[in-house]
């Protein structure tokens, strides 16, 4: 292996880290937004927990990576370069459904990546299309209906029993049984999730001749994943868990407990059988489930709405991005193209990153109160996933409205100053006058 081969391999890992660390960020919601919303753990609380069972999940199985290395693609097609592309493809869909606050899933993103690099390098023979609908497809449809459909029941049924229970005693004793549910769906996290990075380096090393086209993945490959993914998971995607946590429906401790459950056992099944499932879609579709299990309460239409949008958007996108990318390492060429793709990649992080910071999400107000059908940002996340950039000319009136109010405070605080002058020069009159 050359200088340069070895440098590309090089940033190859560091960027599937990378996605590993975005994956662990943009998924902690799937474990805890359900606790976060109920106020059942803290949040810092509920994202050190979450990175230290993903962490521990990291360990736990093997399956799932064995599918991404070698049931998706063909590994003897796949090269540094295509790797790189798809990669990058996973990490800007993630990045950019983070900034948006939209639960999409990073394995779509990461497998829709990849497969758009490894048709734009060597066609439609490239990729094993039973593996990646019998894989992929048919778990991404099936996953969420089962999900509803188990947390839906439990809800209505964990209702019915507790019915004759005081509110004060069902929730002291529900947030209990949720911080174990929630720590359940964390280490099933780390089972799945962490895995498609090791399957990813795993198609790398064969790609570079490193390891054999039969070898299981290294062990170090398994401690830096599990490392990663628990390092992004205490970071806290913060916009993700708001909107899992408040945009969906509003949650009880029942209903959260309910949530976690439902997600846990779909998880964990399918990481048993080696599905490369989606863990955003099972938690999504179990938040939504606890809403339609019971009576009463309101489910966001609006969001589920776009939140659908996204995920149909998820394995397409990244495709395309994945395909672009290595069209763009092609055009560089092999010396600088690895390169140069890392540079753009770097430099689209960047700037989400900034504008992101504009209006943060965060610990300290990821429990406020939040109307996300007003939220600047899910208008331009409408605007996006419905193909409608006129919906972004909303913020015009919102900026009046906001002048307005500005306005209005301003008033009021000189009124109220004027009154206290008033106030204190007829208390001086007064004393004077004594």
């Amino acid at each position: 292996m050359t200088v340069t081969e070895m440098a590309v391999l090089v940033i190859v890992i560091v960027t599937a880290l990378a996605f590993d660390f975005t994956n662990g960020f943009h998924d902690t919601g799937n474990a805890m937004a359900p606790s976060i919303a109920t106020r059942a753990l803290k949040p810092k609380q509920a994202v050190l927990l979450a990175a230290v069972l993903n962490l521990v999940g990291a360990f736990l199985s093997l399956t799932v990576a064995a599918t991404i290395a070698t049931g998706i693609v063909d590994a003897g097609l796949v090269t540094l370069h295509v790797v790189l592309a798809g990669l990058s493809g996973g990490i800007a869909w993630n990045l950019l459904t983070w900034l948006l606050g939209l639960p999409s899933s990073s394995s779509h993103a990461l497998v829709g990546g990849v497969v758009g690099a490894v048709l734009a390098a060597s066609g439609a023979h490239g990729v094993l299309w039973h593996g990646l609908a019998a894989k992929v497809m048919i778990p991404a449809i099936v996953a969420p209906f089962i999900a509803i459909i188990v947390a839906s029941t439990g809800t209505y049924l964990v209702t019915r029993i507790t019915r004759r229970v005081s509110a004060k005693d069902a929730s002291r004793s529900f947030r209990w049984g949720q911080i174990g549910t929630a720590s359940l769906v964390a280490l099933a996290h780390g089972t799945n999730d962490a895995q498609k990075t090791m399957g990813i380096i795993l198609l790398a090393l064969i790609a570079s001749g490193s390891v054999a086209a039969t070898a299981t993945v290294p062990f170090w490959v398994i401690v830096a994943c599990a490392v990663a993914m628990a390092a992004g998971t205490y970071i806290g995607g913060w916009r993700v868990i708001r909107t899992l946590g408040k945009g969906l429906v509003r949650l009880d401790t029942r209903q959260g407990m309910t949530a976690d459950a439902s997600s846990a056992a779909v998880i964990l099944l399918s990481s048993h059988f080696g599905y490369s499932l989606s863990t955003t879609h099972v938690a999504t579709g179990s938040i939504l489930g606890t809403g339609i299990g019971r009576k009463g309460a309101k489910v966001q239409w609006s969001v589920v709405g776009k939140m659908l949008s996204a995920w149909l958007m998820t394995l397409p996108a990244a495709a395309i991005v994945g395909a672009g990318l290595y069209g763009l390492d092609r055009l560089a060429g092999a010396q600088a193209g690895p390169f140069l793709v890392f540079m753009v990649l770097v430099a689209a992080a960047t700037v989400m990153y900034f504008v992101s910071r504009r209006k943060p999400v965060n610990a300290d107000n990821v429990n406020d109160e939040w109307d996300p059908d007003t939220d600047e940002e899910s208008i331009l996340a409408e605007s996006i996933t419905m193909h409608n950039p006129s919906l972004m000319r909303v913020r015009k009136a919102r900026k009046r409205k906001r002048k307005k109010r500005q306005a209005a405070l301003k008033d009021h605080a000189k009124r109220k100053s004027k009154t206290k002058k008033v106030k204190k020069a007829a208390a001086r009159k007064k004393k004077s006058g004594k």
